[in-house]
This record gives structure tokens, sequence and C-alpha cells, in this order.
């Protein structure tokens, strides 16, 4: 089947961002793809969490989900929202980085909360604290798509390698991870990371991203590794989309994930230990 991956580069205007998301989804529709993947934080990226507070909206009333949404079911096409910012209900105010399966009637299929935040120091210049404004989820996900069972997670999930097992052993045969991913890091981890995880689940992993140097109305900008990447289940790069903003497409055999685990079946050899 064909796939499509959007890589974004959306500043902290969530309605300045979305016409250009439609419109890659329509060059992605043209182009033939059923099943069509955005980035981590889809509708804004953006580092202050007071312009956060004045721009993010609450689930119901998102007018970045709406729109996506209404664009699944006008297509026809299983859409995954990378994530979106969200108000909560929490006393203190955090926000939920909620990633979302569309199905082709427009309907929420299903919906994950980022579990584990970025709460890291890459260098005297760059830090992160996700959790200061976002809240984890606590849930891991698996969704039927039809197609493929899908394993949900988000950008520094991919850190946690037991997860994306216990994905697997759950059904999933294609593992998502939006992310919106440190050029350090990214330089250094992308890649490799993602593809372990492919070879060591039998998954196709597939990573939409978001990229390049972000435009901020408030607090410091953001610059995003880009290289959204889609890898087979036996480790091969299938499609590596580099640095600059678009729509890439990519084909993919679902029969591929069991080719892959029938010849390395380590998702049936875990073995009891102790330390």
């Amino acid at each position: 089947m064909k796939i499509a991956l959007l890589q974004l580069n959306v500043s902290d205007d969530p309605v300045a961002n979305l016409p250009a998301t439609l419109s890659l989804i329509e060059d992605a529709v043209t182009d033939g793809a059923e099943f069509i993947l955005t980035p981590e934080v889809t509708n804004c990226v953006s580092t202050s969490r007071s312009h956060q507070m004045q721009v993010l909206s609450h689930q119901d009333n998102d007018p970045t989900l709406a729109a996506l949404r209404a664009a699944a079911a006008k297509h026809n096409i299983w859409l995954l929202i990378g994530s979106l910012g969200l108000k909560t209900d929490d006393p203190d105010g955090r926000f939920a980085n909620r990633c979302f399966l569309i199905n082709p009637k427009g309907g929420i299929e299903a919906w994950y909360d980022k579990i584990h935040m970025f709460d890291v120091e890459i260098s005297k210049s760059e830090s992160y604290r996700e959790s200061e404004g976002y809240r984890p989820g606590n849930r891991a996900v698996v969704a039927d798509a039809g197609f493929a069972k899908i394993g949900m997670s988000i950008c520094y999930d991919m850190r946690f390698p037991k997860l994306y097992r216990d994905l697997a052993q759950a059904g999933a045969q294609i593992i998502t991870v939006p992310a919106a991913f440190s050029p350090i890091t990214g330089a250094a981890h992308w890649e490799s990371l993602l593809r372990a995880r492919a070879i060591e689940t039998g998954c196709f992993v597939i990573a939409p991203a978001q990229t390049g140097k972000h435009k901020a109305s408030k607090g410091k900008s953001r610059s995003t590794h880009g290289h959204s990447i889609v890898i087979s289940p036996w480790g091969e790069v299938i499609l590596d989309a580099g640095t600059d903003p678009g729509m890439v497409c990519a084909e993919i055999d679902m029969d591929d994930v069991a080719r892959a685990r029938q010849r390395v079946p380590s998702l049936t050899h875990d073995r009891p230990f102790t330390i």
C-alpha cells in the first residue's frame, strides 16, 4: 500500500499552520496515498507556555482536529495526526500531547497521549522540560486500522524499547513515531534508534517529523531535525525525507512483517531472569 508522510515546519500559530497541512494532504491523496501521517505537534511548535495557553484549544473545539477529521472523510483515507497540543482540565493547567488515528469516515479510531516526557539537558544552550507544560499519558495503544494493527508512540518514547516490544507482542505490525526531534540528538541517534525498534519488533516503523527553524511570535524559537523516515521490519531504510518541508510517499508490503518475524522470531523467545 502507498503511505505518505508530511514533513512540516509549523510556527506557533495553529490557524496559520493549518492550510499548508491540508494542502499537503491533498497532494498525498493525488499521489494515491491511502494512509497519511503528520508529525508531532502538527498544530503548534512553541516553547512559551503562556502563548500555548492563548492559542491551544480543548479537544472538543480544536480547529486543527476538526479540519483534519473532515479531510480524512472527504478523501476516504486513514490519517494519523502525529500529535496535537491540547488543553486539558487538569488542575495544574498542563497540556496533553495527543496522537489521533482518524478513520476514512472522519471518526477518531484511537488516541494516545505521549507517555515519556522529554526532560533533558542536551547542552548548556539547549535543554527541555516537557513535563512542565505537558502531562504524561499512562496507557499504550494498539489500534486496528483494517490494513494493519498500529502501535502508537510519540518522539521521545523511542528511547524506551520495552514499550515497543509490548506493542508488538500486543499485535502491532506498524509502529508510528511522529516527532519534533532535536537536531543534536537527531544527528546522533534518530536513525539508529528507529532502526533498532524496527529490528527488535519486526514492525514497520513510520516516523513523520517536524523540520527546520520554527517561527515564534513569543518565547524562544525551536529547530527540529527533519528526516521523516520509513523503516522495514528487517531494519532497512525505505525512505528518508531529508530536511525540506513537504510530502513524501513510500510503498509498504504488510507481508514483510510476517516474513521478518518468521526469520527471527524473537518476540516469542522471552525468558524469565533475575538480576
